[in-house]
């Protein structure tokens, strides 16, 4: 997995085109083993004399040792350690027979002396070839080391798996995907290694650790170290002498710590001794030299197997020293109360509730809850409270919050401390429980407020809420309101803007929204603290906007900034699985159909306890089921999209019903499909909502409406059709997109195939494969029809189109595609591929006749007239020749 650079560079070494071999080296379990037996296994026998070779400490200390697999039992007596050497030469060239010679030496550096210098004498032989590997931080035996240092054989390190290696060898050992948090957690435990990986997963597996649904594997992130696991770990940590192991311990509880204050708790020759042996590693973070261990699973085994009493004294210690010289760093705060809450000295509720804020604040939602639970215990309150009641709606136990909240319903005696329970409560029962006639309770609540800034978050929150209840109008009056208020406290003034930039993304005012997302952005250090979660609002609001403007560079970084890392490390559910519908959403319009489908049913599987954006999940992977032609699957989408949708999320509702529509082409029901599309293109102008307007009537261009009628009717009794309607849109709605929909519709309903060409062209200045494919497909099907001399050019911009997707099966592409039979796909493949009539019959079993009457049907459907046009034309059949289908 993930080697094939470095098995192409072995077999390279073994062709001779590239020195006499190649050894491997890199850390216990990197897989050079596996490497260097897949390198010579493919050999041909009849060519090489391949002799595998396993050193081992047994074999170390006698002579030949590590040869004993190879050279005969019984050695001429008498000779001079030279002449040993040469008859062993000889015996091996006479086994070889003429062929060339391949050693393959595995853990060279534990072969005896004699082995090592046979090795390196048969290296110099013209006919033979030395492959191997070696351990890093090992001693290497001179004549082995002589073999690169005298440009016989090359070096090579072997280097710890990528992240996406990982997931790819996640996914093979489970068989199936694995969540992108999973894979995260695993790949940064293991560090790369597949042995440890290996282990890992075989550890989870064994304690029912991993769930699957919707087809991907969670890991819960609990961990059972498996014996040989821990074995394994412990023989690489060894023997430590009591200082060193002070050192190790007091670095697996506080990593990262700073250098110096770990030279305060233990001796510094401990400390160098620890770094010599590979225990830990220096890392330098801003102006401070920080301490980590050399491996994240020599924390797991060494916090394991402490005590509980020196765990205890040993997280007090860490804390004392911290607190002694100091919290200089912003996350020294929360290192403290860590340490303190496991060790059982945390008794100041004040300091555990600005740790959990911070927790909460770094979206680490399993720590926020800890601290936060502590703090309540401790004495903290209504403020512990409302902390911990928030916190436990985000991650997900919105019942449990509302019985934390309502234990303290009592103690909201001023209009400040009831207005933050009011509202903590209300996201509780109208998102966490989906409750509708939470509106009308906050609402009610909040009038009674005597308090202006009070009742400006009250009326912000209820804001959100009416947007999200499809109230706009209400809406946005109310969050204007809290702008107007000079007594709004930043946080409520600036979820008031995330409502308008929202509404704003909606109704086609693009630049408008993206601006006052920036306005709350540039305010983050100001409501951070309070409202930790208004960062999700802000991704919602500019995650709508850049889907409506196909804005895919944006949606990349989107997805790819500090908020999404801090998510999946916190395992902020709700975040995690946004940003993976926006993932999906991407990649679905790059016409990448496969990524699509995954990142959607990660977000499915993340989300699917969830009242918010469960149904949204579904919906997306319904879009990417029907782009791959996979109608079952998009109907069992759309149907979990409607028993896991809230009405409470019905601003929504258009990218559910464009899943709908897409599920329904899939199967085949087009004209239920452009029904449901006229349906929702009244609605969303009914509710203004002109942003995704202009993507529906787009929908409608993509199953052939463009020259269809839509709308009301106009004072001549005529209704404009869906291209008039869309160039109408393209000059309310901001951005490149809105323009290039309507052109694309224009030339679609005037049946100008240059026009779509060129529309097509303006969709991949875009990225936007996919539409792009279905614009080139519609004007091959118009030059096609009338016989054009330009039919071939076309065809040949098709193919380059659909050669940057994958899997995709769309009306618009199957429309613009002649049917062909099975039998005469595989006609046409064997002709194009410069087969006679009488060699593909004789291959598919038919008469030479049959074929070329079967060859003149094909030609007569894709409008060519040679073997040269056929092969260009078949690249553009979606499923067969123009995508990796095949």
């Amino acid at each position: 997995m993930g080697r094939a650079e470095e098995l192409d560079r072995l077999r390279l070494a073994l062709s001779g085109a590239r020195g006499r071999g190649v050894f491997f080296t890199g850390s216990a379990g990197i897989g050079k083993s596996r490497l260097l037996h897949e390198g010579v296994a493919a050999l041909p026998g009849e060519e090489y004399a391949v002799w595998r070779i396993a050193a081992s400490a047994t074999t170390e200390a006698m002579a030949f040792g590590g040869l004993v697999q190879v050279l005969p039992v019984e050695q001429p007596q008498g000779l001079s350690p030279a002449g040993i050497l040469r008859w062993a030469v000889n015996v091996l060239q006479q086994q070889a027979a003429g062929r060339r010679i391949v050693l393959a030496v595995d853990d060279a550096h534990l072969l005896d002396p004699p082995s090592a210098a046979l090795v390196h004498l048969v290296a110099r032989a013209d006919n033979a070839f030395v492959v191997g590997t070696l351990r890093d931080g090992e001693q290497i035996p001179l004549p082995i080391r002589a073999l690169w240092t005298d440009g016989l054989v090359e070096r090579a390190e072997l280097s710890p798996m990528t992240p996406t290696e990982t997931t790819n060898l996640l996914t093979a050992i489970l068989g199936g995907q694995v969540d992108s948090g999973s894979a995260d957690r695993l790949g940064r435990l293991s560090a790369g290694n597949p042995l440890l990986l290996r282990e890992l997963v075989h550890a989870a597996n064994t304690g029912g650790e991993f769930t699957e649904k919707y087809g991907v594997w969670t890991w819960t992130g609990r961990l059972e170290l498996a014996p040989s696991l821990t074995e394994l770990i412990n023989i690489r940590i060894g023997q430590l002498t009591p200082g060193v192991r002070a050192v190790v311990e007091l670095v697996a509880f506080g990593e990262p710590l700073g250098l110096r204050l770990l030279h305060q708790a233990v001796e510094q020759h401990d400390v160098e001794y620890a770094e010599e042996r590979g225990l830990i590693s220096m890392v330098e973070s801003d102006r401070r030299l920080d301490v980590r261990l050399a491996h994240p699973l020599y924390g797991e085994v060494v916090r394991r197997q402490c005590p509980v009493s020196r765990t205890r004294r040993l997280q007090a210690h860490l804390a004392d020293l911290l607190e002694k010289v100091g919290k200089r760093r912003r996350e020294d705060l929360l290192r403290v109360a860590r340490w303190r809450l496991a060790s059982g000295t945390a008794q100041d509720p004040a300091m555990l509730i600005a740790a959990a804020g911070e927790a909460f604040a770094r979206y680490d939602i399993p720590l926020a809850t800890r601290l936060a639970r502590a703090a309540l215990d401790a004495g903290g309150g209504f403020d512990a409270a409302e902390l911990l009641a928030t916190i436990l709606m985000f991650g997900d136990r919105p019942a449990e919050a509302l019985g934390v909240l309502d234990a303290v319903a009592t103690d909201t005696g001023e209009d400040e401390r009831l207005s933050r329970w009011l509202t903590v409560r209300g996201m509780v029962s109208y998102w966490g429980l989906s409750q509708p006639s939470t509106v009308e309770e906050i609402a009610t609540q909040g009038a009674k407020l005597t308090d202006s800034a009070a009742q400006a978050r009250v009326r912000a929150f209820e804001a959100i809420m009416r947007l999200h209840r499809l109230e706009a109008p209400t809406a946005l009056r109310l969050a204007q309101g809290v702008l107007d208020r000079p007594a709004a406290s930043v946080a409520a003034r600036e979820l008031a803007r995330c409502t308008i930039a929202h509404l704003q993304a909606v109704q086609g005012q693009l630049s408008r929204s993206a601006a006052a997302v920036d306005l709350v952005q540039a305010k983050v250090a100001s409501w951070r603290a309070d409202m930790p979660y208004l960062q999700l609002a802000v991704e919602l609001a500019r995650g709508t906007r850049l889907a409506l403007s196909g804005d895919l560079t944006g949606i990349d970084t989107l997805v790819a900034d500090e908020f999404a890392d801090l998510a999946d490390a916190g395992d902020f559910r709700l975040g995690t699985g946004y940003l993976a519908i926006l993932r999906a959403y991407a990649a679905r319009l790059r016409g990448r159909s496969d990524t699509a489908l995954q990142a959607a049913l990660g977000a499915c599987a993340v989300l699917a306890t969830s009242q918010v954006y469960a149904g949204w999940a579904q919906a997306e992977r319904a879009q990417a089921a029907a782009l791959r032609g996979d109608a079952r699957q998009a109907a069992e989408a759309i149907a979990e999209a409607d028993r896991l949708h809230s009405p409470n999320m019905g601003v929504l509702y258009p990218w559910l019903e464009q899943a709908r529509v897409a599920a329904l082409a899939a199967g085949g029901d087009l004209t239920g499909a452009v029904d449901r599309l006229h349906d929702l293109v009244d609605r969303l102008r009914a509710d203004g909502f002109v942003g995704h307007e202009t993507l529906a009537l787009h929908d409608l261009v993509r199953l052939g409406q463009a020259g269809a009628p839509t709308g009301p009717r106009c004072s001549d009794g005529s209704r404009r059709s869906v291209a008039q309607r869309l160039t109408e849109l393209s000059e309310q709605v901001d951005g490149e997109l809105p323009p290039l929909l309507a052109r694309h519709a224009r030339a679609a309903a005037n049946g100008a195939p240059e026009q779509l060409l060129a529309a097509a062209d303006g969709f991949m200045d875009l990225g936007l494969a996919l539409p792009a494919a279905e614009a080139a497909a519609g004007a091959v099907h118009l030059l096609r029809q009338r016989r054009s001399p330009d039919a071939a050019a076309a065809r040949e911009r098709l193919a380059a189109l659909l050669s940057c997707c994958d899997m995709v099966h769309t009306p618009a592409l199957q429309a613009a595609t002649p049917t062909l039979t099975d039998r005469e796909w595989q006609v046409a493949r064997l002709a194009a591929d410069g087969g006679t009539s009488r060699a593909i019959g004789e291959q598919l079993f038919l008469s030479a006749r049959t074929v070329e009457n079967h060859l003149q049907r094909i030609y007569s459907k894709l409008g060519v007239a040679s073997r040269a046009e056929l092969k260009a034309a078949l690249r553009t059949i979606p499923g067969r020749g123009g995508t990796t289908a095949t």
